[in-house]
């Protein structure tokens, strides 16, 4: 028995060698590594600024790819160990991977993770004018809680297509000269009525209206003179008529950019950490993957907070179909590759928050600073709408993040009937994959500003890498 063992109590030794210790990251850490969490946070508070919307994060991915090396995916083509390559899917879902130097026959490594989040989308025909003011109608994209979204400055960013065909790409918002939009709201001494009802009444989704000018067009002899007045700026910047609207993509989203929370610095708040946390994390760590073993793959998709339907959404077959063109050439079938591969669901976790406990179960939940959370399953209630993974997958990850002296828990979204929720693990696993979500905890999930700790996220970084080049 050594010297430091001597000193312990046997109930000590037992204590370190049977139970779980479940310790904040911060104390355990070398003060090198919350270093390199705090510089990893600073790129990442950058690309939240950059990319608030799918399509802004698929452009950001390319163009960082490209600077690594990768090259636009071509079907007809063998790929030789070491290549680089990415598929974009009509720019709003991205695929980037790695040709491995074992056979692909032995299966690839996946992190999936989404780049949509809730916001507010502009109905095709939005522009009316009420009382004097000019406003955009909404359609509220997405889990939200609609209150949250009042008295707030919003952006508006996305594309217009024009009758012939041109595609006028929107941003307006985030310059600080550029002007904002909001969501009004009642004053306090008028609200009587409305702050009877609850919080999912108070704000109806027809009243999230936004609110985009109030000047007149002078020389407009009609009614609708400040509705003219903006179409007629959006003509002269845009070279637009309102009937292209009716062909157009705009989001509004909040405004302002990730900041550093706390007198420590130690989080980020920021609008869009579900799920651009898991993707910059996801994206960096193939980006930083150099000659792996296995092919890696990481996949960037759209949707999720919808169900993931549509052409973009990880329910269609995209993913399946690059498998196999990938595979083709080396007269691999897709489906043989498939079965043997393995997939971390790079999705968030809800963080315990102390203001709100009863709705935690605090043995099986996420804390903040505890790092990166491994969740066996999500769904609602009895499971509804998860994978589960399987105990010798989620033994062989956790086996992974522990050899790499990676930071990681488990955790639950709430308490069993609380609500639950799912991520696109079951759409992967359905393709007959192996399938676990790894993600990040946060705080006021699917609010305007969402907190993270640097240090969960800098392990999200290190998870996904550890897993590709393992």
């Amino acid at each position: 028995m050594s010297e430091q063992n001597k000193t312990k109590s046997e109930a000590k030794i037992l204590e370190e060698k049977l139970l779980i210790d479940h310790k904040h990251a911060g104390v355990s850490l070398e003060d090198k590594e919350i270093q390199d969490a705090d510089q990893f946070c600073d790129a990442y508070k950058s690309f939240l600024d950059i990319a608030k919307t799918e399509r802004e994060a698929v452009d950001t991915a390319i163009e960082r790819a490209k600077a690594k090396g990768f090259v636009e995916f071509d079907y007809r083509k063998k790929y030789a160990a070491g290549d680089k390559v990415f598929y974009n899917n009509r720019g709003k879902a991205v695929i980037l991977a790695i040709l491995g130097t074992e056979s692909i026959e032995n299966g690839v490594k996946i992190a999936a993770a989404h780049i949509d989040s809730p916001r507010l989308d502009l109905k095709p025909r939005p522009l009316y004018e009420d009382s004097g003011m000019a406003l955009f109608k909404t359609h509220y994209y997405g889990g939200i809680k609609k209150y949250q979204w009042t008295a707030m400055p919003l952006s508006l960013h996305g594309v217009i297509i024009k009758q012939d065909g041109t595609k006028i790409t929107v941003c307006i918002g985030e310059d600080d000269n550029d002007p904002v939009f909001c969501v009004t709201d009642l004053l306090p001494h008028l609200a009587t009525d409305q702050m009877k009802q609850t919080l999912a009444d108070a704000i109806k989704g027809e009243n999230l209206n936004i609110l985009i000018g109030s000047r007149p067009f002078k020389d407009d002899e009609k009614s609708c003179k400040v509705k003219l007045n903006i179409i007629h700026i959006l003509n002269q910047k845009y070279g637009i008529i309102e009937k292209d609207l009716l062909c157009a993509e705009l989001e509004a989203v909040p405004a302002y950019k990730a900041k550093d929370v706390g007198f420590d610095r130690s989080m980020v708040g920021a609008y869009g950490h579900d799920d651009r946390v898991c993707a910059y994390t996801a994206l960096e760590a193939i980006l930083d993957c150099e000659a792996p073993r296995s092919t890696v793959v990481t996949i960037l998709a759209d949707k999720e907070e919808t169900g993931s339907d549509g052409n973009t959404g990880l329910k269609c077959s995209y993913l399946k179909y690059f498998i196999a063109d990938l595979a083709k050439p080396f007269g691999v079938e897709g489906r043989t590759v498939l079965s043997k591969s393995q997939c971390l669901s790079a999705d968030v976790n809800a963080a315990f928050d102390p203001t709100y406990p009863e709705v935690s179960e605090k043995m099986n939940t996420a804390f903040l600073n505890y790092g990166v959370t491994v969740t066996k399953y999500t769904g609602s209630r009895g499971k509804a709408g998860t994978s589960d993974a399987s105990a010798e997958f989620v033994a062989n990850v956790c086996g992974i993040l522990d050899k790499n002296k990676v930071i990681w828990q488990t955790g639950e979204l709430g308490k069993v009937d609380q609500g639950g929720g799912g991520t696109v693990a079951s759409y992967i696993a359905n393709l007959n994959v192996d399938v676990v979500d790894v993600g990040v905890p946060v705080l006021s999930m699917h609010s305007p500003f969402e907190l993270v700790s640097k240090i969960d996220v800098y392990m999200a970084y290190r998870a996904f890498l550890e897993f590709f080049k393992a």
